[in-house]
């Protein structure tokens, strides 16, 4: 894909690698719909990225919101990108994770994405370019490992969607790409069980080059999964 005028829509594009992807793009002259809950978070990107960046304040655990913004913003013009990256991590034993945690990471990690897809899909196949969805699930959507069973479920469960979703659009000329990053330095880690990213882990911005390889192979050329992981994972002050 030849991505300069091209039209991208990112969910979570508020922090970590959603941010990374936004900056990325807009470099290779995309126009980007940078979507997430907070509008204070937003509008300090577009202040740092410009107009190119467009802040949209969204929940994507609410289908009708999406519905109406879609319709509403997609109506003569229509998106040649979607990156499905927003999502969460709540971790602990299955009998004491707690059920709102459970609900929040199937809402955010797999309902979102559903949402989004459902609403974005239609525009895409009006479009006459070719098109790619990028779904973000992560090494836990291919390992299952313990206090990670909610996270894991929701993950292993973007992979099937998009596994079926790249075989269902491909005559279409629609691409699907799933991404299986394993630790990356942002703040998700900080946030889900208080452990700090470090210098070891992956860049955002070292993800949102694979990112732009992937979206810029020739139009027959299709990457439908690609896992990424930092070679030496362990905090620099371990031995």
């Amino acid at each position: 894909m030849e991505l300069t005028s091209k039209t991208a829509v990112i969910t979570g594009a508020s922090s970590g690698i959603g941010t990374a992807f936004s900056q990325a793009l807009i470099e290779k002259g995309v126009t980007v719909f940078g979507l997430a809950r907070s509008s204070d978070k937003l509008e300090k990107i577009q202040q740092k990225l410009g107009d190119s960046f467009i802040p949209v304040t969204l929940d994507i655990t609410n289908h009708d919101t999406i519905d109406q913004w879609v319709n509403k913003t997609f109506q003569q013009e229509y998106p040649d990108i979607l990156i499905n990256n927003a999502g969460l991590g709540r971790f602990g034993d299955v009998d004491a994770l707690p059920l709102d945690d459970w609900e929040a990471m199937i809402s955010t990690n797999l309902s979102g994405v559903f949402y989004m897809c459902r609403q974005i899909v239609p525009k895409m196949k009006k479009n006459p370019n070719g098109c790619h969805i990028i779904n973000i699930a992560s090494i836990a959507g291919k390992i299952g490992n313990p206090q990670l069973s909610g996270y894991n479920a929701s993950k292993f469960g973007v992979r099937g969607f998009s596994e079926a979703l790249f075989k269902e659009l491909r005559y279409d000329g629609i691409k699907v790409t799933c991404f299986c990053p394993g630790s990356i330095a942002t703040n998700f880690f900080n946030e889900a069980n208080n452990s700090e990213s470090h210098a070891n882990m992956m860049q955002p911005g070292e993800v949102a080059d694979v990112l732009i390889n992937i979206l810029e192979t020739p139009s027959n050329f299709l990457i439908n999964e690609i896992t990424m992981r930092p070679l030496n994972p362990k905090h620099p002050d371990e031995q």
